[in-house]
């Protein structure tokens, strides 16, 4: 099961704001929360009177709260690491841990009485995992999530991110990793030029960023890096349908009725039998066989097309199509729509048999 989360600062902000933001998430369907312990400044007192009411908040609605720690702060609050009580205390489902220590350490944080979630930093690309994982440590308490990054151009390369995903998801760990959401104002830091995981995101629009995370099939939690997200984008991102892939589409004047009920409402599949042109889905021209499919808008063919094949092509007419690459058309093909831009590149993510849909973008 795939889950969403947010991030809240309260050195940053108070708790009757954060609180709120906690409770719109919540109605959401949102159920993790991060928070931040890295810059901490003070005894043990003062820290657990400015986190414990906002954690106890999110553990009466049923939310996890990941507290992002370094050594130094184990230090700083003259904690040990063979003795989580602190965070027991503070009412937190686990600890980040920013920068680990040698691997036997963590191994023996995971077999703590408290059930805390121990959260490994995803993105050193490192074998510190595969270190951790010799000190046999409790796997049903071992997760991980990338990195975060408000420095433009700072955050991970897709190639990076996608090995350092992998090391983790070869043994099964859950992962996490963060995306930007436009509209938020701060993270846990004064430089914020946006807060993603993948640099490739900064820009893009929080949904997109999460379908291409989970069209990678090697993350299984998104989380909100920045505050406060708006509620518009809180659901924008609780739209995202995990496992298939729903590309935004802006369909043309052109197109008839029949036709948008295939694109809009008919379930797509990409056959087995893959083209390096395109993306077939072909049960409509089964199930429309005995309907009209008259030409109508037929240019020139773009990466990123949507088709229907019209009358003049026989047997095929009414087979939805994607183009994967520029065509000519030889006037047997309607394209009846666009899929956005910004999502060209998800294409890639499609495998064979893979499902897919459409939402048809705002007029």
């Amino acid at each position: 099961m795939n889950r969403l989360g947010i991030s809240i600062y309260p050195e940053h902000s108070t708790p009757e704001q954060d609180q709120a933001y906690i409770a719109l998430a919540h109605k959401h369907g949102y159920t993790r929360i991060f928070t931040c312990l890295l810059s901490v400044e003070g005894d043990q007192e003062t820290i657990m009177k400015g986190f414990r009411d906002t954690i106890a908040y999110a553990n009466q609605l049923g939310m996890e709260v990941i507290v992002d720690i370094a050594p130094r702060v184990f230090g700083a609050l003259g904690i040990s690491y063979q003795d989580l009580s602190f965070f027991h205390q503070l009412g937190a489902y686990g600890i980040r841990m920013d920068l680990g220590f040698t691997g036997n350490e963590e191994s023996i944080m995971t077999h703590n009485p408290y059930g805390l979630k121990i959260e490994l930093n995803m993105s050193s690309g490192t074998k510190y995992i595969d270190n951790i994982m010799t000190y046999q440590p409790n796997r049903d308490n071992l997760i991980g999530s990338h990195n975060f990054y408000p420095h433009r151009y700072s955050g991970l390369s897709l190639k990076h991110f996608l090995s350092c995903s992998e090391q983790f998801k070869q043994y099964g760990i859950r992962t996490s990793a963060f995306v930007n959401a436009r509209t938020a104002t701060y993270g846990p830091w004064p430089i914020m030029e946006g807060l993603c995981s993948l640099e490739m995101h900064r820009t893009l629009p929080i949904d997109v960023q999460a379908k291409h995370l989970f069209a990678t099939g090697l993350i299984d939690d998104v989380i909100i890096a920045n505050a406060y997200a708006t509620e518009e984008e809180l659901q924008l991102l609780q739209q995202v349908k995990p496992g298939m892939l729903t590309f935004k589409a802006d369909l043309y004047e052109t197109i008839t009725d029949l036709e948008r009920k295939i694109v809009l409402e008919e379930l797509h599949f990409y056959r087995g039998d893959v083209s390096d042109y395109l993306i077939r889905s072909t049960q409509s021209r089964v199930k429309y066989k005995a309907e009209e499919f008259k030409p109508t808008y037929t240019p020139p063919i773009r990466r990123g097309d949507i088709l229907i094949e019209n009358e003049l092509y026989g047997q095929y007419k009414g087979e939805l199509q994607i183009a994967l690459q520029d065509m000519e058309n030889s006037g047997k093909t309607n394209v009846v729509g666009r899929i956005a831009e910004e999502e060209l590149f998800l294409l890639d993510y499609l495998q064979p048999w893979s499902k897919f849909a459409f939402s048809a973008t705002a007029k």
